[in-house]
């Protein structure tokens, strides 16, 4: 089955950049990479194969549902170039998950809330939340790290008035 054939392959992909990165490259080889695309899309031929978009019957407008399938294939094909960036460059991780951990923290907030009450107190949250953010992934302790910019520094660039209804005062 091609899917699981794609699957299998994309984890091989992960695996050998990773396996890159620990000897300390910078990229793949530009033929290794050449071959893991060329095995991409033909896997991917293959689902199309399997997969042929719906058309519409005649005499009707707008776009014609397609199959799971389908729209993954579609998906996986037209950004082609972001899917497999993390081959090219090795700084690019194979997934997303820092990035929506880091996103998910602010939508828990607008949830429970409703949304930031002023644009500053949405300012201080977001900088305190990518300061945190920034010490996770670079390993370093939460707690003890010292912060050398202003936001903590004794001249703040925000006062507790700027942050509204959330002031003590």
């Amino acid at each position: 089955m091609w899917a699981a054939d794609l699957k299998e392959l994309l984890l091989d992909m992960k695996q050998a950049t990773v396996e890159a990165r620990e000897q300390g490259k910078l990229w793949l080889d530009p033929l290794e990479v050449l071959a893991w695309e060329a095995r991409f899309l033909d896997l991917l031929a293959e689902g199309d194969r399997l997969h042929p978009r719906a058309v519409a019957p005649p005499g009707r407008r707008g776009r014609c549902k397609q199959s799971p399938a389908r729209n993954l294939l579609d998906r996986l094909r037209k950004p082609q170039q972001a899917v497999l960036a993390f081959l090219e460059d090795l700084r690019v991780d194979f997934d997303n998950n820092l990035a929506e951990r880091d996103l998910r923290m602010v939508k828990v907030q607008q949830k429970v809330s409703g949304c930031f009450r002023s644009e500053a107190f949405a300012q201080a949250f977001s900088r305190i939340r990518g300061y945190v953010s920034t010490l996770r992934k670079q390993g370093m302790p939460l707690l003890s790290a010292r912060p050398r910019h202003s936001l903590w520094s004794s001249r703040p660039s925000f006062s507790l008035a700027d942050l509204g209804s959330y002031s003590k005062s």
